[in-house]
């Protein structure tokens, strides 16, 4: 066991050696790599932001109940209970008084509302679901419409598909991108080592000769690219996390303008090591592919 971890820790020395024996070459491929995995985590950042953005603003995804006009405290109270039942999410009363004062106060409506001999308006609740999926508001909806005294259930389904669409896609398209950039970072991994190999092809050759087995030259090798991938994977959530302050004071003016209150949310802890993970298993990917092609050119 102890023989096991010195080869290990003599490998991770060696790669690091070979990180800080070129810093420039280092620097320019961690930057390199840190802009490939920031593309895909800023679009998912973004996608995670503007989900929550939704599912905090008032009026996205909210089913309104509309109750008869004749429904009275005991079906008001009945109501209340069976939404307490379902456990719908939250919601709000709104007397047909308040009603008719809010849209009185509306631009223009003022007129309109004192000619109205006598208020049209009916009671409703507004409900804030807890699920978010066209077809569970969709169902929400229709289980509101049977109840007893409820005139009309107001959902904006095509709204709320339209967005979830657009969310779908969003993660689509960063997929795609995520592909893509990891394929680039394991070429990028792939060829510096190569470029490694080559340039220690004598050494191999010497070390092959007095015994060296494929895995004991292989291992810094791996390490190497092990070490570049997560070192670029936080790289790449510093560029975020920069990316996601600079960016944070225009959004909230832009959402206190329209009257809400938003802070951007960047990379958790947890995920900043999930980055560094991935770049490390991509790293590690494209070098053990490389050493595997180009050793066996060594004879």
């Amino acid at each position: 066991m102890s023989a096991w971890l010195g080869d290990h820790l003599r490998a991770l020395r060696e790669a690091l050696r070979h990180l800080a024996a070129t810093p420039l070459n280092s620097l320019l491929s961690l930057l390199v790599i840190g802009v490939a995995l920031t593309l895909p985590t800023a679009g998912w950042l973004a996608i995670e932001n503007l989900r929550k953005l939704t599912g905090d603003t008032p009026g996205v995804q909210q089913i309104s109940i509309f109750l008869n006009v004749d429904a009275g405290q005991k079906e008001r109270t009945e109501i209340d209970q069976r939404l307490h039942d379902a456990d719908a999410g939250s919601w709000q009363f709104v007397p047909r008084a308040e009603a008719l004062q809010r849209l009185q106060e509306s631009e223009g409506m003022a007129e309109i509302i004192g000619s109205l001999p006598k208020n049209p308006l009916p009671d409703a609740f507004v409900v804030t679901p807890t699920v978010s999926q066209p077809e569970s508001l969709e169902r929400l909806a229709e289980t509101f419409a049977a109840w007893p005294k409820v005139a009309h259930v107001q959902l904006d389904s095509a709204w709320v598909k339209r967005l979830d669409a657009i969310l779908r896609l969003g993660k689509r398209v960063v997929l795609l991108l995520a592909a893509l950039f990891a394929g680039a970072l394991v070429t990028i991994t792939f060829n510096t080592i190569r470029l490694q190999i080559l340039a220690r092809a004598a050494e191999i050759e010497v070390a092959k000769l007095i015994g060296a087995t494929d895995a004991y030259i292989q291992r810094p090798l791996h390490y190497f690219g092990l070490l570049q991938g997560a070192l670029g994977g936080l790289c790449a959530a510093l560029l975020v996390t920069i990316g996601s302050h600079l960016l944070t004071p225009p959004v909230a003016e832009l959402a206190r303008l329209y009257g809400g209150g938003f802070t951007l949310h960047s990379l958790a802890s947890d995920e900043v090591v999930a980055l560094a993970v991935i770049g490390g298993a991509l790293g590690w990917l494209g070098a053990k592919i490389s050493a595997l092609i180009h050793l066996r050119r060594i004879s």
